[in-house]
């Protein structure tokens, strides 16, 4: 059974499986020091789970920021790409050491990963990162995740370890996501707005709740924001995991959530697994098509998209491109598997079937993109 509440991530029958985020500014202090009386309150309550029968993976923001202190470095280290990848490279090392040490109090073992959003975006790394992940849970390890800023220049990261939590919930197939932060949730404005608002609930992120979000990262620290997280839940909520903003600013801060309900869970809104879970979560596209109100109707109605409602297409895909499909208003509605280089879609496009041969030079396709590598947005 899904996720429903926020009790529920302590309950084995709903979440087998849950990864924990955890973000800089929690993580490190001004100095550029590990909290480390903080995190030995977060390792005794992953041992908690654990001993619940509940596996957890962690992904742990805070290499950069360790590293730019001891290197002496403006602005935490993210002035340059430079700047950060040498200060990533500092402080992954002391990170991972932390984490090693702290386990060990518990008599975990710790297991580092280091992922770029390349490592996702590839179908056949994915499957690899998803066969690490559920190999290290069976052995009774712990694995804590990190976007590896050492090599990541700009088209190839995730910019943030929210969305990076999320693509490694699809990527070990967890129930559940929780996001520690330095505010309680999600709110109807500025939280710092007397009569401000949190929302308990959110079923599915739409403009309206884009439109709430916060994009800076107060801290100065991280490279996130509400934006960020509202992102991540997104990528949760359509491969069927559910997402829980917590703060995190508190010892023992998951226990504290539990007790008081404070926090905003976003529930699952479909349940996408394997291949259409890893289509969803897509981010980096080396093109698109749009399709005009028809083909938008049939596809929300479970249809393939077919070339006769196809209206453009811009950039340089192929064939077995993961792409994503826009309507006439610019609004993404689906990510697909395409089934044309571009410049067949182009010559098609606006076609039925009967008129597609003479063109190509061969028998057409049953689809530009076809339903069963087709997920909806």
């Amino acid at each position: 059974m899904p996720i429903k509440t926020l009790l529920d991530f302590r309950d084995p029958e709903a979440c087998k499986r849950m990864v924990i985020k955890i973000g800089s500014a929690l993580l490190v202090d001004g100095s550029g020091r590990v909290e480390v009386e903080w995190l030995r309150t977060i390792v005794n309550e992953i041992w908690t789970a654990r001993e619940m029968g509940i596996d957890v993976v962690v992904v742990s923001s805070g290499s950069i920021a360790i590293g730019a202190k001891q290197l002496d470095f403006s602005e935490g280290g993210r002035r340059t790409l430079a700047e950060a990848q040498a200060s990533a490279s500092v402080g992954q090392i002391e990170l991972a050491s932390v984490w090693r040490q702290l386990l060990a109090e518990r008599d975990l073992t710790a297991a580092q990963m280091l992922l770029t959003l390349d490592d996702f975006e590839s179908r056949r790394r994915y499957l690899n990162i998803s066969a690490t992940l559920r190999r290290l849970l069976k052995s009774g390890v712990v694995p804590v995740v990190n976007e590896n800023d050492t090599i990541a220049t700009g088209e190839i990261r995730f910019g943030d370890n929210d969305r990076l939590a999320a693509r490694v919930a699809q990527a070990c197939q967890a129930d559940g996501v929780i996001l520690l932060t330095d505010v309680d949730g999600l709110y109807d404005k500025h939280p710092d707005e007397p009569d401000a608002e949190r929302l308990d609930e959110v079923h599915g992120v739409t403009d309206e709740i884009h439109a709430m979000a916060d994009t800076e990262s107060g801290s100065g620290l991280g490279s996130g924001g509400m934006t960020a997280k509202l992102l991540a839940a997104e990528i949760a909520e359509k491969a069927g995991i559910a997402l829980a903003i917590v703060n995190g600013t508190e010892e023992n801060p998951l226990a504290r959530a539990m007790a008081s309900q404070a926090a905003t869970l976003f529930l699952p809104q479909r349940d996408e697994s394997g291949r259409r879970a890893w289509i969803g979560g897509r981010m980096r596209f080396a093109g698109s098509i749009k399709v005009d109100d028809g083909c938008v109707r049939a596809v929300r109605n479970g249809k393939s998209v077919l070339a006769a409602g196809v209206i453009g297409s811009d950039g340089d895909f192929e064939r077995g491109d993961i792409i994503p499909v826009f309507d006439v208003a610019g609004n993404m509605i689906a990510k697909g598997l395409v089934e044309y280089d571009a410049d067949d879609v182009e010559a098609i496009m606006g076609m039925q079937k009967d008129d597609q041969e003479a063109i190509l030079g061969h028998a057409p396709r049953s689809a530009v993109m076809h339903r069963d590598h087709l997920v909806l947005m």
